[in-house]
């Protein structure tokens, strides 16, 4: 049995970056850019009304204004603003030449055919100046970024509509029981409807990731081999729930051996999850994750997002916030790091949920994240900062 630290540094230390390839920049949601996206242009390309109002010259916005022409966004002026002359301009339009103020609409009057007056004394330039938000050859979005639909529209401002990005990575799930039947089979008894699958290829389609179902491995070593061998056909990655502990008819670790999987490790001091197994062949990875199902999401968000998001080339933190305690836990054994299922309240503390162990899975879906309580620590005080896990 290893820490967690080391676990995490093992399976962060194994990825590697997938090849690139070019896509639509539209196909790009959820990937990661495998080189930076610079601006061909100035932004904004001209100077132009932040407002709809009336382009004049400053010295002259408190005189009575004569317009002399309607500037539409995505039309050109046509005439040079003089001495007591104005525009009436729309918002995105390009400000004529001599003009350098707009004067809000609403803050006007019409003083007679073709003229207006300001009513206030005072005015902001309102008008977004050529280049003030970006200059040409300026990076825009790194290398390394995970595509956001923010991001979605800086890549159509700077007309990367083929950005570079890594491969998808491909992932295999499968499940062991004799136990488990699926979703739409009312359970026997001694049955359960198998839900690990399903949260599992649910959590990988979340990262934006192909997420493939291989199905249910008997207890028996024919039945583990001949889902594994399918499994490493053609996935980067394969995710195995259950059948990996010190059972008579957990027979993952055996075939694994034989399949020429090298073990990373096989136990880790954290709770939920101690008999999570990380092993390696070439270039594939394989999770044997527990068979709770509260086991194998938590380690899914602690072991498997990092190295799918590695392979991704992708860095990825979780967001962890500082937050106090709003109320005591306890607990009796302290010799594994613990994760707890928790939400925030309206007072910005985190309250433990109430959870009946690695199968309550029920908890999770009141949860806004985990905190973590460290190895030898049995008590978390009220008012005690701690850090709150995204999930």
């Amino acid at each position: 049995m290893i820490f967690f630290e080391e676990a995490l540094d093992i399976v962060r230390n194994s990825a590697y970056a997938m090849e690139t390839e070019k896509v639509g920049f539209m196909d790009s949601l959820h990937r990661v850019l495998a080189e930076d996206v610079n601006s061909d242009m100035q932004m904004p390309p001209f100077d132009k009304s932040a407002v709809d109002g009336y382009a004049c010259r400053k010295e002259d916005m408190l005189n009575e204004l004569e317009v002399i022409e309607l500037i539409p966004a995505g039309k050109a002026p046509q005439k040079k603003v003089g001495k007591n002359q104005c525009s009436k301009i729309m918002t995105g339009a390009s400000v004529p030449e001599g003009a350098d103020i707009v004067l809000m609409v609403e803050d006007t009057e019409e003083t007679g055919e073709n003229r207006i007056k300001y009513l206030k004394d005072n005015v902001k330039d309102n008008v977004c100046y050529l280049g003030e938000d970006v200059k040409e050859g300026e990076l825009l979005i790194p290398n390394g970024t995970l595509v956001k639909p923010q991001h979605i529209a800086v890549l159509a401002t700077a007309g990367c509509v083929e950005p570079l990005v890594y491969k998808k990575v491909k992932v295999g799930v499968i499940s062991t029981g004799d136990e488990l039947v699926e979703p739409h089979i009312k359970p026997a008894i001694s049955q359960i409807r198998n839900s690990n699958a399903y949260q599992l290829l649910s959590q990988v389609e979340n990262l934006g990731v192909e997420a493939r179902y291989i199905g249910i491995a008997l207890d028996t070593e024919e039945s583990t081999r001949e889902m594994l061998v399918k499994a490493f056909e053609d996935n980067d990655v394969i995710l195995l729930s259950g059948g990996v502990s010190m059972g008579d008819f957990d027979h993952v670790p055996k075939v694994l051996n034989e399949l020429d999987v090298e073990l990373k490790f096989k136990s880790i001091a954290v709770q939920p999850g101690r008999p999570t197994v990380f092993g390696v062949r070439g270039k594939q990875f394989i999770f044997g994750l527990p068979g709770n199902p509260v086991s194998s999401f938590v380690q899914f968000e602690l072991l498997v997002k990092p190295l799918i998001y590695g392979l991704m080339g992708f860095d990825f933190q979780a967001v962890k916030l500082k937050l106090p305690m709003g109320k005591e836990y306890a607990r009796r054994k302290s010799s594994r790091l613990s994760w707890m299922p928790a939400k925030v309240n309206m007072n910005g503390e985190v309250i433990p949920i109430d959870y009946h162990g690695s199968a309550h899975i029920n908890a999770l879906t009141l949860a806004d994240g985990m905190i973590s309580i460290p190895i030898g620590k049995t008590k978390l005080e009220k008012g005690e900062l701690v850090e709150l896990r995204e999930i």
